[in-house]
């Protein structure tokens, strides 16, 4: 589950950040538990405004966070919902592909599994599918449908808990997870503090601007495309 500029915010503490940094969850599989149904369909408009929280409205966007595309697909979940019949990655995969796999998600996790830009969606509750209904026992069935409920929910709070994590980091080019940060400048392929600091007019050049984000920025030599540095 992170991208794009939010607008400034207040910084955690630098302690805060380290303990971050202290590793990324591994990504559940998510298991299916039931296809999108017409019941389960969120409208177009719906997945264009959760993708433009998730990833500013770019479908094909990869960032090196470990979530694609538009609705910022971990690699398992995509795997898990049959998207690999259209593209290994979601990134790779056209807008409606993006869409038609998003549904099935929706209906198997419910809006959870996009936890903070998936509650304007419709056609689903907050948790996942039930159990269909049938001629068996009925205690049965209140037992299987529990016991799809309970998983889930412990499928939504691992991909909750890995898309928080993996936001507040960037990897770098050796695999390495560095902190991302929440300033108003995105850093992108080839930019130097220096570069930065004269194209953005930062008053007291790259050596102010190294020590604005000096909670982030280790070295004054290396920054990553991801991180999000403040100006002022």
């Amino acid at each position: 589950m992170l991208l794009y500029r939010k607008g400034k915010h207040r910084r955690p503490s630098k302690a805060t950040r380290i303990a971050t940094l202290a590793g990324v969850t591994t990504a559940a599989v998510a298991v299916p538990l039931m296809g999108a149904t017409g019941a389960s369909a969120a409208t177009a408009s719906e997945w264009d405004a959760v993708a433009q929280c998730e990833s500013g409205g770019n479908w094909s966007i990869n960032t090196g966070n470990g979530y694609y595309g538009g609705l910022q697909f971990s690699a398992s979940t995509w795997a898990a919902y049959g998207g690999t019949s259209y593209a290994s990655t979601a990134d790779q995969a056209s807008k409606s592909q993006q869409i038609a796999v998003a549904e099935k998600v929706l209906a198997g996790q419910g809006k959870g599994a996009w936890p903070s830009c998936g509650v304007g969606l419709s056609g689903a509750s907050t948790g996942g599918g039930a159990a269909p209904s049938g001629s068996g026992d009925s205690g049965q069935s209140t037992s299987q449908s529990q016991q799809q409920d309970s998983q889930s929910s412990e499928q939504r709070a691992s991909r909750s808990q890995e898309r928080s994590t993996a936001k507040k980091t960037v990897e770098t080019p050796t695999g390495k997870k560095v902190e991302k940060g929440d300033g108003e400048y995105k850093v992108v392929k080839g930019d130097t503090l220096s570069e930065i600091a004269t194209k953005e007019k930062v008053k007291g050049g790259w050596q102010k601007l190294y020590k604005l984000n000096d909670d982030i920025v280790d070295d004054a030599d290396f920054i990553f495309p991801g991180q999000q540095l403040h100006l002022s």
